[in-house]
């Protein structure tokens, strides 16, 4: 069909139910693409009336739609297409969000662009416009490329550009002096102003010549904006232009601050952009580092972005919402039905007329009562910084507002007005800059949502009071009694990131001293900051102050001691949604986080990483058959596996900087060449070799990588007096006390000279071995080495205290990886080994145990069969590691260290490449069948068959381990988990 007849055809338009397939099957001929008839019979990705009966109304989803491309919606000429376009973009989750939403009334066509993050485009053209070349490509892009009609400008660039004109003012005015607060409360103000000019609520772009008529004339800016602020309070005219009623607390008086000529080039700069496009999900975070960069620093903050914020409200929100939705229609379809107030009324009686009115009121007073309670539902973000978790959950609530009444409006239930509003979302935030742009955040995302949805403002005032973001600490109230939390109906947020073992140098000694010591028993010692907030949300919900919970955390919080937090609320609750491990970018810095929603249930079924299943255990693991998160510490496996030592030589920099300091290094390690000197030097004056408090370093790196002789002075638990003694090493570590001084932990202040965790239980485990075998806390491949017994590891290192074959074979098994790294903490997205979950709950073949002797176990031909393959595989890999035509072993200058390898001449570069990571990264055919031999003699100890998948491992070893005797070392474990990463 070529245009011109398109246009003759269907210039005078058409009605919807007679000729909306039909003019639709003409666009598709007019650009070269078969009808969705002909194009998909089975109806799977090009199709009319896509959704019929899922959405509960009479018209389906879409009138049209196709997969990837677009929906579309028709109208009869000449009806309002604004109304289409609310209701296709309502079903636009269930159209899979294609990028294109096109309505349509048989004589004009609109098509929206629905690009994630991009600015939104809409392309309005006549069905006479349709002779114009141009305007047939974007119908052309439609079906055919799409991408065609994408825009070019995001709606996160004009955010970060926003945001990076308004730091440069707030850093000017800051330098001048003016308390940090006071500018970021006058620069929010002008925001508004400028998106409220924008969307058509501040006339005649007031705001904009306001700024180009003072370009020159700083004092006439200060005045003009007074005026404008002062209007803005309660209503009224600046420069002769009525301006609204706006306040809310933002325009509380007409205070300014004064802008110099070059800050009102830079605020003019800025009313030029798209102001009504601005990224609410963004926005207050973005500008809450410009307006004060440092004022979530110490709270660890992350921006979390809408799609991950949206997978947590959905499943708290959203869709237990629209399950008693589906459950109430299911009753007002029968009563319209009955009702029928389209049918005939000739004849009828008035008892069928009073059926009929009873039944059409008693639907129309469901729906009201319906939409009266989700009116009434709170949300509550008790960490909600900026407000990102607040305006999406506010934007939900009034989607599902929206949908309800247009379904209801469908079955012939009349439209009530709009009543869902900003009051119904709650925060708490500790900071006020943060506090004050949440408020902002929600303004600005619900003028949006109503003007994009054809509703216009609110008025008189046009923002409504946000007291309810309440500027406070969650945790704790200022007289030091534990904080409460406002009852609401959910509970969702971003909780701040702070590791347990970082919390007193960001958050201070004696805050955290005092917030762990309110809620202990409750929250574990050590455990990440984010737990409180888990732990708090949990004791809502039981105290039935709260329905549901979902919150965001580091993915650490399925192991270790942050796991008892899980362990809690899977005590009487479950959790229904998580995502285990989930990446996105903040800043430009991945993060790795873990979403938890949970609440009573009366299924443990549960969506796991989007899939459903039995359960979800507190590791974010399903449930088959076994938890091993539950897995008993075993008292055979206790003293065997130690933690390295923690020098803790410097001042953490954060610290240094808050307080002044300018503090030279210092550190316990020494480089090869300077420690070698000095154990050849002169013994103490009472005939201490220097060897006694000098000793070689292990780091994990020295196993992944390639040695990196390195030394450490070791003072163990020497006095200041026996430490100075030695005259070279005490020197060395002079510089630690100016360090120490200022540490919170009394030891480290008082025995500077001392390593801060110096093991000495793992010093006397491993003195009597002839080596010892060394795990990477973290690495990229799970690994065990030997090393020699005078070399003392670092807390990097997990060390187990055994020095047989038999032993390192069932350790570097894949029975135990899997066990180890299931039941292991995770940093950064790496697997994490520990000493108390990994090792400790381990439960080894009978007759195996850590503490049977290796004398014993040589006795057993399982056990030497898995200490041949041991041998075998470290054979090998140490012949590739250092083969002997690149390398060469030279001895130390202390007889009872060990060799160190060093390059041949011209074979540096040949040996730095062998390196563990390197080796496992492409493991050659030679290294996985050494250690499949050593895999298939570790089954045959447990009497398994093999090969077995990880989760039957772990079923069999969690049995196993059921059946040993926890006894009393269950009740040490937290205290090692606590020393684990201390």
């Amino acid at each position: 069909m070529s245009p011109n007849e398109f246009i003759a055809k269907w210039k005078g338009g058409g009605e919807e139910k007679r000729d909306a397939q039909s003019f639709f099957d003409d666009l598709c001929r007019l650009v070269g693409h078969k009808t969705p008839r002909e194009a998909d019979p089975e109806h799977t990705w090009f199709t009319y009336e896509y959704g019929v009966g899922k959405a509960g109304g009479g018209k389906g989803f879409a009138d049209a739609w196709m997969k990837n491309r677009f929906g579309w919606e028709a109208k009869s000429t000449g009806r309002d297409l604004k109304e289409a376009y609310v209701q296709l973009k309502m079903y636009a989750d269930e159209l899979q969000n294609p990028p294109l939403l096109v309505v349509s009334d048989l004589r004009t066509i609109e098509i929206h662009t629905n690009f994630t993050n991009t600015v939104k485009e809409v392309h309005r053209f006549t069905v006479e416009d349709l002779a114009d070349p141009a305007v047939l490509r974007k119908v052309r892009a439609m079906f055919h490329n799409p991408d065609e009609l994408r825009p070019g400008i995001l709606r996160s660039d004009i955010t970060r550009e926003a945001a990076r004109k308004f730091a440069g003012l707030a850093g000017t005015l800051r330098g001048r002096g003016h308390p940090p607060q006071k500018v970021a409360h006058f620069l929010n103000r002008l925001v508004f102003c400028m998106f409220a000019e924008d969307i058509g609520l501040l006339q005649d772009n007031l705001f904009t010549r306001m700024v180009e008529g003072s370009q020159d004339d700083p004092d006439a800016f200060e005045e003009n904006a007074r005026q404008l602020f002062r209007a803005m309070h309660m209503g009224g005219r600046a420069a002769f232009v009525p301006v609204a009623w706006f306040n809310g607390g933002l325009f509380d008086d007409d205070s300014t601050l004064r802008f110099e000529r070059e800050e009102l080039r830079v605020l003019l700069g800025a009313c030029q952009l798209s102001w009504d496009q601005i990224d609410p999900s963004i926005f207050g975070t973005l500008f809450e580092r410009g307006l004060d960069p440092s004022s979530r620093a110490q709270l660890g903050a992350h921006y979390t972005d809408p799609d991950t914020i949206m997978k947590l409200i959905k499943p708290v929100l959203v869709e237990p919402w629209l399950a008693e939705w589906d459950a109430e229609k299911s009753i007002l379809q029968p009563l319209m039905d009955k009702a029928d107030t389209k049918g005939s009324r000739r004849g009828e009686s008035p008892s069928v007329k009073g059926a009929r009115t009873t039944a059409f009121n008693q639907a129309k007073q469901r729906v009201a009562d319906f939409l009266d309670r989700l009116r009434a539902f709170t949300v509550l973000d008790p960490a909600c910084g900026s407000g990102n978790f607040l305006f999406m959950s506010l934007r939900a609530l009034k989607d599902l507002e929206q949908r309800i009444m247009i379904e209801a409006e469908e079955m012939g239930v009349p439209r009530q007005i709009l009543g869902v509003n900003p009051r119904q979302v709650l925060g708490i935030e500790i900071n006020e800059y943060a506090a004050e742009l949440a408020r902002i955040t929600i303004w600005i995302g619900e003028l949006q949502w109503m003007i994009q949805n054809g509703y216009g403002a609110r008025r008189d005032p046009i923002l409504l009071p946000l007291e309810q973001i309440q500027c406070r600490d969650a945790l704790v109230n200022a007289d030091g009694s534990e904080a409460d939390w406002p009852a609401a109906d959910v509970i969702v947020g971003n909780p701040p990131f702070i590791g347990g073992n970082k919390m007193r140098s960001e958050l201070g000694p004696a805050y955290t001293t005092h917030v762990r010591r309110l809620y202990a028993g409750r929250v574990s010692s050590g455990a990440d900051f984010v737990c409180f907030w888990f732990e708090k949300a949990r004791e809502a919900i039981v105290a039935k102050r709260t329905k549901r919970a979902g919150l965001v955390a580091t993915n650490s919080i399925r192991h270790g001691k942050n796991r008892k937090a899980l362990d809690r609320i899977k005590n009487g609750l479950h959790i229904f949604a998580a995502w285990s491990s989930l990446e996105w970018w903040d800043n430009e810095t991945p993060v790795d986080v873990s979403l938890i929603a949970f609440g009573p249930s009366p299924s443990p079924v549960g969506l796991l990483d989007d899939v459903v299943v039995p359960e979800i255990t507190s590791s974010l693991t399903p449930l088959l058959h076994h938890d091993i998160a539950k897995a008993k510490v075993l008292a055979s496996n206790k003293g065997r596996s130690f933690q390295g030592v923690i020098p803790r030589a410097e001042l953490k920099r954060a610290k240094r900087v808050r307080l002044g300091l300018d503090l030279p290094e210092a550190t316990f390690n020494l480089d090869g060449c300077v420690a070698r000197r000095m154990l050849q030097g002169p013994a103490t004056p009472l005939g201490e070799p220097v060897a006694s408090v000098v000793r070689p370093y292990l780091i994990a790196d020295d196993i992944t990588d390639r040695p990196y002789d390195r030394y450490i002075v070791n003072f163990g638990s020497r006095d200041m007096a026996a430490a100075s003694m030695f005259a070279g090493p005490f020197d060395a570590v002079a510089n630690v006390r100016l360090h120490r001084e200022h540490m919170d932990e009394r030891n480290d202040r008082e025995s500077w000279w001392q390593l801060s965790r110096w093991r000495p239980k793992m010093v006397a485990a491993l003195e009597p071995l002839t080596r010892y075998i060394a795990i990477p806390r973290h690495s990229k491949h799970y690994i065990c080495a030997w090393v020699h017994p005078a070399v003392l590891p670092d807390s990097a290192v997990v060390v187990v205290a055994r020095d047989d074959d038999a032993f390192f074979g069932m350790l570097h098994s894949r029975i135990h990886r899997a066990w180890a790294l299931r039941q292991g903490s995770e940093l950064e997205n790496r697997p994490r080994y520990t000493p108390s979950s990994s090792f400790d709950t381990f439960p080894f073949p009978n007759g195996m145990t850590p503490d049977v002797s290796a004398a014993d176990l040589e006795a057993m031909p399982t056990a030497r069969k898995i200490a041949e393959a041991a041998r075998q595989l470290v054979q090998a890999r140490d012949g590739w590691l250092n083969p002997d035509a690149w390398a060469e072993w030279k001895d130390d200058v202390v007889a009872e260290f060990p060799k160190r390898v060093v390059a041949r001449p011209g074979h540096e570069k040949d040996l730095a490449g062998r390196t563990l990571t390197s080796l496992y990264n492409d493991p050659p055919a030679w290294l996985t069948a050494l250690h499949d031999a050593l895999d298939q003699a570790v089954a045959e100890a447990y009497g398994w068959e093999w090969p077995l998948d990880d989760e039957e491992i772990l079923r069999r070893l969690f049995e196993l381990n059921a059946e040993r005797q926890g006894g009393a070392a269950n009740q040490a474990r937290e205290e090692a988990e606590d020393e684990d990463d201390a």
